[in-house]
């Protein structure tokens, strides 16, 4: 069937340029990585000098090493000299403490400049991620996150020490090469026959290398990431009696990134090994060789020895050689992973414009405003309204009509694909970022708190601030209570995420972080509505307080905290289906009305209920 046999012949000559394709672009991409990586070497290109000043002057007494092995077999052993009994010994001791203090000086030259690397790599990895959109965070795993900042630059730091290392051994190699070429120029030839294959290892198995090393990089951010995820919801485990089923999750992810880890170090170990077979040939050659001549008279044992050391000694530098490359190839697949997460063009900084927001506040608009989420969902279509100065509006609707997606649109969190939100007239993507953030204090459902001191966490975002006013702001939120119980007062460590304390207590300190940023608009999302009775209550007296002399947009899934604001808007679907005060709605909005009933156990009868309702004094804001 020559048909058939001049397909496969076809399939299996494009398999071949294929891998020949994938080879070379695998070795294109490494050296604009290792490029890339240089880059970052280059402050400190002094410090590398000198390191590879010192590695050369070590590779040059390796040669001094194997040189000094004819003198001490021949006019030692054969010849009996006695004058360079002391001498010879001395020299071996002497080079050999050479050698000791250039590697000494050279490793401490190449941490540093590793170490140096490192720490400008995060700094810039940190600052490209925590300048990013709220919306990267929201589809990104935070231990994925952290995998990138600690494991994959830790990856990058070795790729310079390693080439460093490269070129070492071949200044080791070029001068053990001129020693075994002096001693027998014959026996030289037939050692370098083998020395091709020898590379043939460190080519194949570092590309191997690389790709294991990057496949064992994104399983630890994933093992990194279910652990965040385990430690952070601990409770919820324990309390839904998962602990089993997470240990087999943790076991599975973990056995994963081992068997990454083993193949990538039988690789690294089938390289050495094929060089030292390789070597090992080459080496059986010239003892065979070089024996012959011992005997026939052509060379002396000092000189057939000096030469077999220098022989060995030469084959060392090509094994570490392949070493330093599965090094490097290591450090490439770190710097393809973070060099691909600050080079990626999709993921653009925060940017704000070059406006700086100048008080008072006067208007907060939202103009025809639609917005829809990454994967398609529109959460918001074509909202309008506008809130004045001085004005409590708040937002009410069923889950998922787009109240909190309203009130994350106005510091920008994310930005709308149509309309536009103007503050004072002045469109927001005008405005510097840090300028808009700073005239807005949020407070919301999550009270999220750092794991310092109570004082820090209050003081959060602002620089030097005076003891009272932190003092001041607590009993306002009716905190300083509960933060003088504590045993070191203001100074109280809370824990990750405020864990030493309750949840009312969690809520009134972020409510004093609010009213000591003393921002003129205030951000309500759901504030209270995770609350007990006895802790709603004092929260809602530290919000009244907050809210004095403040425009208020609040998030409201309890209506009886919102009856008392001057407008309140009905959202459906991602948009605005009614508003007006609470007593007009009753009247005018069936769905407010829905709401109500469902809050309140209003059934059909309810209609006197309503009516009552709509004509008694609304509540004070969030009371």
């Amino acid at each position: 069937m020559p048909g058939f046999a001049g397909r496969q012949a076809g399939i299996s000559l494009k398999g071949e340029v294929s891998d020949h394709k994938e080879n070379f672009d695998e070795t294109h991409r490494g050296a604009k990585l290792f490029k890339r990586c240089l880059r970052y070497f280059l402050p400190y290109k002094i410090h590398i000098f000198f390191a590879a000043l010192f590695m050369s002057a070590a590779g040059l007494c390796d040669a001094g090493t194997a040189w000094l092995v004819k003198p001490a077999l021949d006019e030692l052993f054969v010849n009996k000299n006695t004058e360079l009994l002391l001498f010879i010994p001395l020299a071996f001791v002497g080079v050999t403490l050479l050698k000791a203090l250039m590697k000494l000086l050279q490793n401490y030259l190449m941490h540093y400049a590793g170490l140096k690397v490192l720490e400008v790599l995060r700094d810039e990895l940190c600052n490209k991620i925590i300048m990013l959109p709220v919306g990267f965070f929201e589809s990104s795993r935070t231990g994925v996150i952290m995998s990138h900042i600690m494991n994959d630059v830790a990856a990058i730091r070795s790729s310079m020490p390693a080439a460093v290392m490269i070129v070492r051994q071949v200044i080791t190699l070029i001068s053990l090469a001129g020693v075994v070429f002096y001693q027998n120029f014959e026996l030289a030839l037939c050692s370098v026959v083998v020395l091709p294959l020898v590379f043939w290892p460190f080519v194949y198995f570092g590309r191997r290398v690389r790709r294991f090393s990057r496949k064992g990089m994104e399983q630890t951010g994933e093992l990194t990431s279910q652990l965040q995820e385990v430690l952070s919801g601990i409770k919820v485990v324990k309390a839904f009696g998962a602990e089993d089923r997470e240990k087999e999750r943790f076991d599975r992810e973990n056995r994963r990134l081992m068997n990454l880890a083993l193949k990538g170090s039988l690789t690294g170990e089938l390289a050495s090994c094929s060089m030292e077979i390789i070597a090992a040939a080459g080496i059986s050659l010239v003892i065979f060789v070089g024996g012959m001549q011992v005997i026939d008279g052509r060379q002396s044992p000092g000189t057939f020895f000096s030469f077999i050391a220098a022989l060995i000694l030469m084959y060392e530098p090509i094994k570490k050689f392949s070493a330093a490359n599965l090094s490097v190839q290591t450090a490439l697949a770190g710097a393809e992973r973070v060099f691909g997460l600050l080079d990626n063009p999709e993921l653009r900084m925060e940017a704000g414009g070059g406006t700086i927001f100048m008080p008072p506040f006067r208007e907060l608009r939202f103009e025809n405003v639609v917005f829809s989420y990454p994967d398609g969902t529109r959460a918001l279509d074509g909202i309008a309204f506008s809130v004045k100065a001085g004005e409590k509006i708040a937002l009410v609707g069923p889950s998922g009509a787009g109240k909190s997606t309203v009130v994350n649109l106005i510091p920008r969190f994310y930005d709308p694909q149509e309309g536009r939100l103007t503050l004072n007239g002045t469109d927001l993507r005008e405005y510097d970022l840090y300028s808009l953030r700073s005239l807005i204090s949020t407070v919301s459902q999550d009270a999220f708190l750092f794991n310092t001191s109570v004082k820090e966490n209050i003081m959060y975002g602002l620089e030097d601030t005076d003891d009272e006013l932190v003092r001041h702001s607590a009993e306002a939120a009716h905190a300083a209570g509960f933060i003088n119980a504590m045993p070191q007062g203001f100074d109280t460590l809370i824990g990750e995420r405020g864990i030493k304390i309750s949840g009312g207590q969690k809520q009134r300190l972020t409510i004093a972080r609010a009213l000591i940023r003393n921002a003129p608009l205030l951000i309500l999302d759901e504030a209270t509505s995770a609350l007990d009775s006895e802790s709603e209550r004092l929260v809602r007296n530290a919000l009244d307080r907050l809210q004095a002399d403040r425009t208020s947009i609040a998030v409201a899934h309890r209506l009886s905290t919102i009856m008392g604001a001057d407008r309140i808007l009905v959202l459906d679907k991602g948009k605005i289906v009614a508003q007006g005060t609470h007593a007009e709605l009753l009247r005018v909005s069936p769905l407010y009305v829905k709401l109500y009933e469902m809050q309140f156990n209003i059934g059909n009868d309810g209609a006197e209920a309503r009516t009552k309702s709509s004509t008694l004094k609304a509540e004070p804001w969030c009371r």
